[in-house]
């Protein structure tokens, strides 16, 4: 008869960071059917199965708790930096501005299918301070992201003439936000439908030789 083997017990870090998981899992439900304001710790606690203690020892207060919402979302299943995620090896390998742009939206709009809702939530309380500087510090960092990419796209491929780094930088960062993504999707587009759609605006607006839709696939 074949012996059961246990698995190997969690340590204390791994257990602590479970833990700490599950209650970043059960603020984002809150937050998003709540809102900002109408999320409570308690409700949090509860739907995570912890002590309310838990919560406070572990974030201290609401908006740090909606800060590692954010962070725990756009960092995804292997918490890494945009930068350090597989996409972004896809961008710098690309052989042309077109699907370059390509591997940016893809790895984009797999970062907004996980954090656009809970941005939502922070931007709408924006006469709560703590949760504009949630919305401030990541608007911050991800200006400083764009403003890279702009830069690699400049020197590998060209921008569009006329085109200053500063106005492309604005553009990317309109074209993909979350309240774009949001907003497409709640008119019915997929992912798919989306990702080629401003994979094209972003080539035609941006780059000196945009190629042409579909054409480097």
């Amino acid at each position: 008869m074949a012996r059961t083997v246990k698995p190997p017990k969690r340590t204390r870090r791994e257990r602590a960071a479970a833990t700490r998981e599950r209650m970043i899992r059960a603020a984002i439900e809150v937050f998003t059917e709540a809102g900002y304001v109408g999320a409570r710790m308690s409700d949090i606690a509860e739907r995570a199965d912890v002590a309310v203690q838990t919560v406070y020892f572990t974030f201290h207060t609401k908006a740090e708790l909606l800060q590692a919402c954010f962070d725990f979302a756009v960092l995804g299943p292997e918490q890494l930096p945009p930068m350090q995620q597989p996409f972004f090896a896809d961008f710098l390998a690309a052989r042309s501005g077109r699907k370059a742009l390509d591997a940016f939206v893809r790895g984009n709009t797999a970062i907004l299918g996980r954090s656009a809702a809970i941005k939502e939530v922070a931007e709408s309380a924006p006469h709560e301070p703590d949760a504009a500087a949630v919305v401030a510090h990541g608007e911050r960092l991800r200006r400083e992201g764009l403003a890279q990419v702009v830069g690699l796209l400049d020197e590998r491929f060209g921008l569009r003439a006329g085109m200053a780094g500063d106005d492309a930088t604005d553009l990317l960062l309109m074209l993909t936000s979350s309240g774009t993504y949001l907003t497409l999707q709640r008119y019915g587009w997929s992912d798919e439908k989306y990702v080629r759609w401003l994979t094209d605006a972003l080539a035609r607006q941006l780059l000196a030789r945009p190629g042409r839709l579909g054409s480097e696939r």
